[in-house]
């Protein structure tokens, strides 16, 4: 496999949530707020598109809405409009005894939303994973996780993959189609070092995961075996996507925070050229296609509801 190649000047202090959309790779750097894209090559600097005053997950396109974006940022999710104003539709973490955030998230096939959410302090337990369905409303739909990762899906969206990275774990969870509740999960992955971050798949049903601690990136099987590692020039890779004009380019993001002696190349963004191509990142599509963005039906964060009692869950190791 060929070495990976750095693409921008930046090094980022917790790069995370990159994506492949319209043509183009965009990241966020979590704790500064800020949303970036990625440039061609080495030597120019990631391009600004926004900066939000809260931490800033990950983002999904809206669409038929350019320059919307849904957004896991602060305590909950938001939109952001083109102009970089912020609309709020559910802070579910706001005001918890834990200081919480949102981390990662991404669109699934079906055009919803999924986003996890953590303590600063990576308490124990004290995560939940969140889905914002087409019409708007937000639903807690897993509860008791620590560091929640991912998720990534299946391209018929009927298979959820969900990393608890401080537990070294990624859980694979049967997905109702048409209700988005997940089922009981089976333990797909335990790490025996380091912690499993950003997750994609491509399209012969693979998990890709950045590995936090590693310097690696694995590729895992349908089954659950370990099929490719892709060894890194940065010890804390912690998102990725399949992307490029063809899908075969696999982009990966690292961090510098927590690392007393950061390497040269400890939080830059990589790419490696793969065989087996990916798919673009899934849009979030409001129940109303012709409708702007800001027109997607808010729900306070009070009126944030769990799942039935069999979602609203997540094994313990």
């Amino acid at each position: 496999m060929t070495a990976p190649a750095v693409l921008g000047t930046d090094r980022l202090e917790l790069g995370e949530g990159i994506r492949w959309t319209d043509g183009r790779a965009v990241l966020t750097d979590i704790l500064t707020g800020r949303l970036l894209a990625v440039p061609d090559g080495p030597d120019a600097p990631l391009a600004p598109i926004t900066r939000l005053p809260c931490p800033l997950g990950a983002v999904a396109p809206v669409e038929g809405h350019p320059g919307h974006w849904i957004a896991a940022a602060g305590p909950g999710i938001c939109r952001i409009d083109p102009a970089g104003r912020v609309d709020w539709i559910a802070r579910p973490e706001d005001g918890k005894a834990a200081p919480m955030r949102m981390n990662d998230g991404v669109a699934d096939p079906h055009g919803r939303f999924w986003a996890g959410s953590m303590a600063y302090e990576a308490t124990e337990d004290a995560g939940s994973l969140y889905r914002l369905d087409r019409d708007g409303r937000v639903t807690r739909v897993l509860r008791d996780l620590t560091i929640p990762n991912g998720p990534a899906f299946r391209a018929d969206g009927t298979v959820m993959y969900l990393a608890d990275s401080a537990r070294g774990i990624i859980r694979r969870y049967p997905v109702d189609p048409v209700s988005g509740d997940p089922g009981t999960p089976e333990t797909f992955v335990i790490l025996g070092s380091g912690s499993p971050d950003g997750m994609t798949t491509d399209v012969e049903g693979c998990l890709w995961t950045a590995v936090w601690g590693t310097g690696q990136v694995h590729r895992y099987g349908p089954d659950g075996s370990l099929d490719r590692i892709v060894d890194l020039p940065a010890g804390q890779p912690a998102g990725l996507c399949l992307g490029g004009p063809d899908g075969r380019t696999l982009l990966v993001t690292s961090a510098r925070i927590g690392l007393s002696a950061p390497g040269p190349l400890d939080g830059a963004v990589f790419e490696v050229p793969v065989d087996v191509p990916g798919a673009p990142a899934a849009p979030y599509r409001p129940a109303v296609p012709s409708a702007p963005a800001s027109a997607v039906p808010s729900a306070p964060a009070s009126a944030v509801p769990s799942a039935p009692a069999s979602a609203d869950r997540a094994d313990a190791l």
